[in-house]
């Protein structure tokens, strides 16, 4: 694996741990609890972006009007996303860094055909 990390989340899984253990929420940050909070983050990550052209999309985090609740529910995600990985014991790092490399043979230089995993 590369020496150099691509992510590095370990002090934000150090602050949450610490901002749960201070609350007593271990209880509630079970895997199936952390991940149907995540799905409802991005569940309302994606409602900003409901109504919107293609081109508005493109300017959310700019616009008055979105751009706090952009950068909040973008937050929401990563914040659930990290204490999931976490309670689950994964180490985010190496599975961002395997799955760029798989999707890397997957969908070779010249081939931009997305599929949907």
């Amino acid at each position: 694996m590369n020496s150099h990390p691509l992510i590095d989340v370990s002090s934000l899984e150090t602050a949450l741990q610490q901002f749960a253990d201070e609350r007593d929420w271990q209880k509630y940050h079970s895997p199936k609890n952390l991940a149907m909070a995540l799905t409802g983050e991005v569940g309302e990550l994606a409602e900003i972006f409901q109504w919107l052209t293609e081109e508005q999309s493109k300017s959310v985090a700019r616009d008055s009007k979105t751009a706090q609740a952009v950068r909040e529910e973008l937050a929401d995600v990563m914040l659930y996303l990290v204490r999931l990985s976490s309670v689950l014991g994964v180490d985010l790092n190496e599975a961002v860094t395997q799955k760029l490399a798989k999707n890397g043979k997957k969908y070779p230089i010249g081939d931009s055909t997305p599929s949907r995993d």
